[in-house]
């Protein structure tokens, strides 16, 4: 055990500077903050109808990089008490222990604040987007949905969608119905991606006290909630081919790619109880699903 800022913690974080960078970076939530880069810069291919221009695409990534990993470090500070309850979370118990509130406090508003700066050079609907996004996530959902309802993933899906936006708004300064319909799929994949995590984790979050839908509704209801969600996913995605926003090749595709994350779901989710599995492959649809959209629009237009 070593001592760090007052607390002990175990020797998987290393102490001194180099220890709290990588906790740091830890509470930043790297995996989330790659989703985020990505689905922004699909909206960033939808509004250029191609290769974004490197400079804003460099900024407008540098923005959104910022705003969710100072978004990220926040949620971690408000939800330390809750965090502390759960053993899944035990790791970034000790990040915080290792950082500091006052230090992880600081740097992400900070970032948060970095980042609501570049948004200037862009232009005023990025600013108020990526206002919203950090108020949202940060604020609502943190502090309010997730802690007095359990669908408080619905809408807290808005602010996980909104990158999409963000990353057009980048580059057309205007909200486009390619954006939409690509914010919509992002919006639905969200609630069952959460219901999955909180099947697996459930006892967690009933320590916690956390009311998500498998510990409140049960989870039978959740799995059907989880499999009427990921059904939605197929119209919401053929609309991009069906509106032009993406080519007559991207309809088969995004149907394979619904058809295997529906498979998974049934035999992980519902047949059995792999709920671990089944949100591994709900990341890797997306993941997907959002590289197809980007690779269809450069390489076919």
């Amino acid at each position: 055990m070593e001592a760090i800022d007052g607390k002990y913690v175990t020797q998987d974080v290393a102490p001194g500077a180099p220890g709290w960078i990588v906790a740091l970076v830890r509470l930043a939530k790297p995996g989330i903050v790659t989703a985020v880069l990505l689905a922004g810069y699909a909206g960033m291919v939808t509004a250029a109808r191609g290769l974004p221009e490197p400079g804003t695409a460099l900024i407008s990534l540098a923005t959104l990089l910022l705003a969710a990993a100072g978004s990220a470090m926040l949620n971690s500070l408000l939800d330390n008490s809750l965090d502390r309850k759960m053993a899944r979370l035990e790791g970034r118990s000790r990040a915080l222990d290792a950082v500091g509130p006052a230090r992880l406090l600081g740097t992400a508003l900070a970032c948060i604040a970095a980042a609501l700066s570049l948004t200037l050079v862009l232009n005023r609907l990025v600013f108020l987007l990526v206002l919203a996004a950090v108020i949202l996530y940060a604020l609502v959902y943190t502090l309010i949905l997730k802690r007095r309802s359990p669908w408080g993933a619905i809408p807290g899906g808005i602010p996980g969608a909104l990158p999409v936006l963000i990353g057009q708004a980048a580059v057309s300064g205007a909200i486009e119905p390619a954006g939409l319909l690509l914010f919509a799929a992002v919006f639905l994949w969200q609630p069952p991606h959460f219901w999955l995590l909180a099947l697996r984790y459930q006892d967690d979050y009933r320590a916690a006290g956390i009311p998500v839908l498998p510990v409140v509704c049960g989870e039978a209801y959740t799995r059907v909630l989880v499999l009427l969600y990921a059904s939605a996913l197929l119209p919401a995605t053929l609309l991009l081919p069906l509106t032009g926003s993406c080519s007559a090749i991207f309809a088969p595709v995004a149907g394979a790619l619904w058809l295997w994350f529906m498979a998974a779901c049934w035999r992980h989710a519902v047949r059995a109880r792999r709920f671990g599995r089944a949100f591994r492959a709900s990341l890797i649809y997306l993941t997907a699903l959002l590289a197809a959209v980007i690779l269809d629009i450069v390489i076919v237009g």
